[in-house]
């Protein structure tokens, strides 16, 4: 029954790679976002202590 579950009826060659694409997207879809927030607020930091200085 498992077997024939991952053999997807012969056509697993296809089937599996196509869900490790759609996980790759998915998890680069999660972590992309919270990367470029982390760059954001850094960024804003560093304007925000140039700022106080008085260096624009």
């Amino acid at each position: 029954m498992l077997s024939e579950f991952l053999n997807m009826g012969g056509y697993a060659a296809y089937v599996w790679p196509v869900y490790g694409v759609a996980a790759v997207i998915l998890i680069a879809n999660l972590v992309t976002p919270w990367r470029e927030e982390k760059q954001i607020i850094r960024d804003l930091k560093r304007r925000q202590r140039r700022e106080s200085r008085g260096i624009q």
